[in-house]
Parts: C-alpha cells; structure tokens; sequence
C-alpha cells in the first residue's frame, strides 16, 4: 500500500504529504483553493482540486490505497456522497481525522468508550465506521498547535480567556504526523484513537506560559471561579502503537 490520497493539504495536511513522500509514498493531495495547486505541486504533491460539497467525482483522486481525510467540513450529506464514491474506487483503507469535540464537558477523564454528543462531527464518525467496503481508523485529535499555531497568539487585542481553572487538551502537529505514521505502518484499522498529549495544565498556566514564551505581555482572564474540563485519555493510542508522545510538556512550548 504505497499509494496515498490526503483530502485536504492545509496546515496538517500539507506537511504530512511532505513526510510521506520523504518515506517513498507515492502521494496525491487535495485542495478547494486553485491558487494553492502550484505552491502543493512545487512540494511534488500530485494535486487535486476537490470540493466534497459539490457534486462532482473524483475518480482519479480516489485511485489509492488509503485516503486520509484532513478537511473540517461537518456536510454530512458531502460525506455521505464521499462514502459512495470510496466504495467504488480501489481505497480500501480509511483514515479520519476527527476530534476530540465529540465529548461533552464532563469533569471525568474522557475515554474511547465515552458516549459522545450528538453532533454532526460524531454522525461523520459512525458513516465511516459502519461502512463495510473499506477498512477505516478515527483518530480524535485534541486541540492543535505547532508551526504558525502558536498557543501565545490565539487570545489578541484584549480578548478575555474563559474557564481559566480549567484544564487544557492540546496536541503537537508533530506528534499528529507521527501517529498517522505509525498506523499506517503498523496497519492499525477499525478502531478509534484519542490523540492528545499527557499533559494537562490549566489554561491559566498553559497561557500564562505560551505568551511569556512569545515575550508578549500577561493575559486576561475571566474571572469566573467555575471548573469545568475534560481529561482527554490518550492511553488506548500508546498501547496499541506503543507510542510515546515527542511534546509532552505543555507549559514548555516549541511549535517548531
């Protein structure tokens, strides 16, 4: 299986194209964007323009062995029509990228086998898990920072930051590179995956530090007492890929 179509190069899709073809994946890209075509070919990206939302087929974008799906669309008719056309084409296996925004706030440690909310994102999830055509493992990454995410420059301008007792549930592009990696190589299919760093400060400290990290001046916070968070879980991922996290300290952040 040396033949990859990723739907959607954007900023985590782009530099894992770039890291498959270092490993000798032949790699096909996608964007909706045409002024992105030449910048993704320049990087010998075999590009795509692809708009799931519109209903067109993708016949040669589809002619792969595994599709990775990196794109934020919540269309559930889009995927469903996306489904169909899977079916037909020679993927026969599936890699969703979906989040941990499944979750309800519960004050618990979250799992795997916590009942998510009822949203479209999670509606997504179950199209693709229920499909018997292809094989198809979801990974819920927690929020993402790395290059040109940098945790210090989300809150500007004055922007209170709420729930500053809570705790944060971050992940590295680095590490969210690494993981798909590791599936991939280690064939791990049909089973969902929590990807999020051990780490869980609260966003008090989390921000504090960021923006000291960046020189920039303290944040403001809300001023609400109340705590309310979730503990993303991670352990089933780093049992089952024997992984271990490369940003594990988030109150020492390098988005290099």
């Amino acid at each position: 299986m040396n033949n990859i179509s990723i739907l959607g190069c954007g900023w985590l899709g782009k530099p894992l194209a770039v890291s498959l073809l270092e490993e000798g994946f032949s790699v096909k890209g996608s964007t909706t964007s045409e002024i992105k075509i030449q910048e993704l070919e320049a990087l010998e990206i075999e590009t795509y323009l692809v708009d799931i939302t519109e209903f067109e087929e993708f016949d040669s974008f589809l002619h792969s062995d595994i599709l990775i799906i990196a794109i934020t669309s919540k269309d559930i008719d889009a995927f469903e029509r996306l489904i169909e056309q899977i079916q037909t084409s020679t993927i026969q296996k599936v890699i969703f990228i979906s989040s941990t925004s499944v979750y309800p706030v519960s004050n618990a440690i979250v799992s795997e086998e916590t009942q998510t909310l009822k949203t479209p994102l999670a509606e997504i999830e179950n199209l693709f898990k229920e499909n018997t055509f292809f094989e198809t493992t979801i990974i819920r990454f927690a929020g993402l920072f790395g290059p040109g995410r940098h945790p210090g420059s989300w809150f500007k301008n004055g922007r209170t930051i709420p729930q500053p007792n809570g705790l944060v549930n971050m992940i590295h592009q680095e590490d969210c590179i690494e993981i798909i990696h590791e599936i991939i190589d280690q064939n791990c299919w049909n089973i969902t995956l929590n990807a999020c760093s051990n780490d869980h400060p609260t966003r008090s400290d989390f921000y504090i530090n960021a923006r000291k990290s960046l020189n920039f001046e303290a944040p403001v916070f809300e001023g609400s007492t109340e705590i309310r968070y979730k503990i993303i879980s991670s352990k089933k991922l780093q049992k089952v890929l024997d992984y271990q996290f490369i940003h594990d300290d988030l109150l020492n952040l390098n988005t290099k």
